[in-house]
Formats: C-alpha cells, sequence, structure tokens
C-alpha cells in the first residue's frame, strides 16, 4: 500500500504492508528537489519504484539502516544507480542482510544488502541545502536532514510520538533529549517536523520541546525510584502499569521496560 500527498514543495510517501486487517505500521519516504529521503520498506519496495519511475530522483539518504528506512536501496540503486548516502556507523549494516526478529521480517520484510556512500556535512539539490545533523538516541548512526531557509526537518525516528513509553534495547533516552534539545535550538525561524511514519508535524519547535520535557520528567521520577532501590520491573509496574501486548508479539524486543532500563542509564 502506497499513499502520497504534498505539503509544500515536498512529496510525502507512505507506505505499509497490506493485511486483511489493515496497515500493521506506516513508514514513509520524502522526495524533494530529486532528493528522496529514506526508501520504506522491502515489502512495499516494487510500489515505491513504480511511484518513482517518472520522477526525478537524484540522491537517496538513509536517515538510519533500520529495515523500514532502507527497503528499496537495492532496487532503486540497481536500476538507475543513484547514489546512497547514510552515517558511516550505518553503512555496514545496510551492507549486510539483517536478521530480524519475526514481528520486524512480518510487518517490513529483509532488505537487500546495498552499498552506500558516507554521508557530507550537507546535501545540495538545485534548489536546496541539507545540514546533515547526527541524532543517534534512537540508535547509533542516525541522522536528521534540516533545510534551515524553509525549517524543514526530516528527522527519522527522533521524533514520532509526544510522550513515548516504550522502547527498543538500542534506544538512549538521554541521548534523544540532547538531541531533541539541539534541533529546538536551531536557528530557523520555523520547524517543521517530516517524521518515519508520516507524520507532518508544522509547529516542530514545540512538538520537540514538549517531548523533551516530557521525557527528562519521566526520566527523573524513574531514577528516583530506582534509588529507592525498586527494580526496572518494579519501576514499570509502579510507573506504567503492566506491559502492553507488544511486548509479545515483539518478543520483548519492545517494550515498556526497554524504557525504564533506558531512562536509568540516562545522563540529564
Amino acid at each position: 500500500m502506497l499513499v502520497a500527498s504534498e505539503f509544500e514543495e515536498v512529496t510525502m510517501i507512505r507506505m505499509a504492508r497490506e493485511v486483511e486487517s489493515g496497515p500493521p505500521y506506516w513508514c514513509a519516504a520524502f522526495l524533494v528537489d530529486g532528493l528522496l529521503v529514506d526508501t520504506g520498506c522491502a515489502h512495499t519496495a516494487p510500489e515505491l519504484v513504480a511511484f518513482l519511475a517518472d520522477k526525478q530522483v537524484d540522491v537517496i539518504v538513509n536517515t538510519h539502516y533500520h529495515e523500514d528506512h532502507v527497503g528499496a536501496n537495492r532496487r532503486l540503486q540497481d536500476g538507475n544507480g543513484v547514489p546512497i548516502y547514510a552515517h558511516p556507523d550505518s553503512l555496514p549494516l545496510i551492507g549486510s542482510v539483517p536478521k530480524l526478529l519475526p514481528y520486524r521480517e512480518m510487518i517490513w520484510g529483509t532488505p537487500a544488502a546495498s552499498a552506500g556512500l558516507a554521508i557530507p556535512d550537507t546535501i545540495q539539490t538545485e534548489h536546496f541545502r541539507f545540514r546533515v545533523l547526527q541524532t543517534s538516541g534512537h540508535c547509533r548512526g542516525h541522522v536528521s536532514l534540516v533545510e534551515p531557509d524553509r525549517g524543514w526537518i526530516f528527522s527519522g525516528d527522533t521524533y514520532v510520538t509526544g510522550a513515548p513509553k516504550a522502547a527498543r534495547p538500542e534506544e538512549d533516552v538521554g541521548q534523544i533529549v540532547s538531541d531533541m534539545q539541539m534541533l529546538v535550538k536551531l536557528d530557523c525561524e520555523r520547524l517543521v517536523l517530516f517524521n518515519a511514519i508520516g507524520s507532518i508535524v508544522e509547529d516542530g519547535r514545540r512538538a520537540l520541546r514538549d517531548c523533551s520535557s516530557y521525557l527528562e520528567r519521566v526520566a527523573g521520577q524513574v531514577k528516583e525510584l530506582g534509588q529507592r532501590g525498586l527494580s526496572p520491573s518494579e519501576i514499570r509496574e509502579n510507573m506504567f502499569g503492566d506491559e502492553t501486548t507488544l511486548v509479545v508479539l515483539t518478543q520483548g524486543d519492545f517494550s515498556i521496560e526497554n524504557f525504564v532500563r533506558s531512562a536509568l542509564r540516562a545522563e540529564l
């Protein structure tokens, strides 16, 4: 399933595997002035390639290596040789076939390996100049692209929801707060967030500020309970109650307790 829409000069391309019960999870790519930010998942790669067939794509940037961001890399690369850029920490992972947990294979599929280049500090298109900023809280090798004159931020998974309470093991709550605070301080008249699930947040500065404040507050409460001797599972029960069904579906990969453990490690 693929749905495209326009916002200013940006084409947002939302994609999801189509199943009987409905799309399990959306992912997104963004096309602007010949720059394609991310390529969705393997399950929707044929649809994305078909959609882009009559459009100009000069360069691809992967915000990071996760399978819902690199799924059509290989098809696009083999089809027209478009260069793919990513953070150096992401390149070895993009260049190999990942071994995914069953839920990730079901929702997004396993991407083929693709060759990439180390991303420079800026990406220049015909009409725009994008700054490349490291935002590694979601995972190592994660970057965001900022067009200062327009106030656009292609933020990947740095900001998805305003009040997260579950996480994967590699997510770093403290670094996510730092990433958000860095973006809030950008010298731009406005900030518009284009995020990984295909949402456009027009008051991005407020959203980032509110989310980072929420994470700081929750991390402080988590740490206080930890200092009182509560275990991560006891803190989770005390603050959030039971885990959701996602913990079973993801074999513990996405859980509230992971979020609690990351908050305990956070240096805020």
